[in-house]
């Protein structure tokens, strides 16, 4: 072959109809993803937060635990089609490298920087978060999806799950002795995915002694990527809409079963990342998938969609602009009674905690602060604007 002909797995190659049209079921679930991501995270008091809006304390879920791997499995949906489309215009393997490179650490500088935001702190600066996980299983995943065929990357998923499992539950945690024998199994800090953040980057884990997108966890969330990617190159194959959505549906339904028999051995986690987690909101994605799918594209149910749509088409845009509107209003301080508040205290007790129970001004405020970033993400929409790294 010659430099510039891709040489990569028959499955990215082959051409096929399915392939020619854009699919809104992934943008609208991309896009109820975001909103649900930027309603969880800005409730006007966590405390006082429904407990569908809150994560689990430690082991099982909420539906808010379901909102990052949802969002990583889209991911990877998105990439078994981007991949073929920039392999069908031409692109070798080495163009493909360097973009995929290249996005991965732009991504990731926006996540750190977004920790740093708006005068960053050396000392405790977090190096670790939600977009740099992105960052990471994207580069990892595309480079499996170039190099390894449809069985390599099954067995990949598996390696990544039962290894993970294994380094859990039988790897002695230095100090504490062995799960199961010497400490609780998936003990909050005495596991040795938490040591290991401890040891690589005390000072800078987000939950002090602890970090959820962390160093080890990283391992089970690639399989959620390159499980998103196995989606992907279902949805491109050549068989019919109505039996993609079946079988979307019935891997769905296998998935939650499945999570929830591995949770009594290996507890589902969202913090950790575990493999049950990974096998349940996979099956739980697959699922919202099929549904978004049967109604937009195969019913052409598209008008009710519109508001979500404005998200999908740009999520990272909308995810960055509610971090740094957030940032902003937990840093920006303001006088208050002969001294001073946050300015978001100061608008959720002045505007919302009068007009509503604790938990209802919660949601209230969070309800706010989506929409405010949804009118953002609407300009971008109507000027035709689409960020994208």
């Amino acid at each position: 072959m010659s430099s510039t002909t891709v040489s990569a797995p028959q499955e990215l190659q082959k051409n096929t109809p399915a392939r020619a049209g854009r699919l809104l079921s992934l943008d609208l679930l991309r896009g109820a993803t975001i909103a649900g991501m930027i309603l969880v995270n800005n409730a006007g008091d966590e405390e006082a937060a429904y407990w569908p809006l809150q994560h689990a304390k430690w082991n099982g879920w909420t539906p808010t635990d379901l909102v990052f791997p949802f969002f990583l499995f889209i991911v990877g949906v998105s990439m078994a089609f981007s991949l073929e489309s920039r392999m069908r215009r031409g692109e070798s393997r080495q163009e493909l490298i360097r973009h995929i490179l290249w996005r991965g650490l732009i991504l990731f500088a926006i996540g750190v920087a977004l920790h740093g935001f708006p005068v960053p702190v050396l000392a405790t600066w977090r190096i670790y978060g939600v977009l740099q996980r992105i960052a990471i299983c994207y580069v990892i995943s595309a480079v499996i999806a170039l190099w390894v065929g449809r069985r390599g990357q099954w067995i990949i998923i598996l390696a990544c799950l039962a290894g993970y499992w294994v380094l859990m539950r039988y790897v002695p945690v230095p100090g504490f002795g062995v799960p199961t024998h010497d400490m609780p199994l998936l003990d909050p800090d005495r596991n040795i995915a938490a040591w290991l953040d401890r040891k690589l980057l005390m000072g800078r884990l987000y939950e002090v002694t602890r970090d959820p997108e962390g160093v080890l966890s990283t391992i089970p969330a690639i399989a959620t990527s390159l499980l998103g990617m196995r989606t992907g190159a279902w949805l491109r194959s050549g068989i019919s809409p109505r039996s993609k959505a079946v079988g979307m549906a019935l891997f769905g339904v296998a998935g939650v079963v499945v999570g929830e028999i591995m949770n009594v051995w290996f507890p589902i986690n969202k913090k950790l990342w575990t493999s049950s987690f990974v096998v349940f909101t996979a099956g739980m994605a697959l699922l919202c998938l099929a549904l978004c799918y049967w109604v937009v594209d195969i019913k052409q149910k598209r008008r009710w969609a519109t508001p979500l749509l404005v998200f999908g088409a740009n999520p990272i845009a909308a995810y960055v602009f509610a971090e740094v509107c957030a940032h902003l209003l937990y840093r920006i301080r303001v006088p208050v009674h002969g001294g001073s508040e946050v300015l978001q205290q100061v608008i959720y007790k002045h505007l919302f905690t009068s007009l509503a129970n604790p938990a209802n001004a919660s949601l209230l405020y969070a309800l706010v602060f989506v929409l405010v970033c949804w009118a953002a993400m609407w300009v971008l929409h109507r000027k035709q604007i689409f960020i994208k790294i």
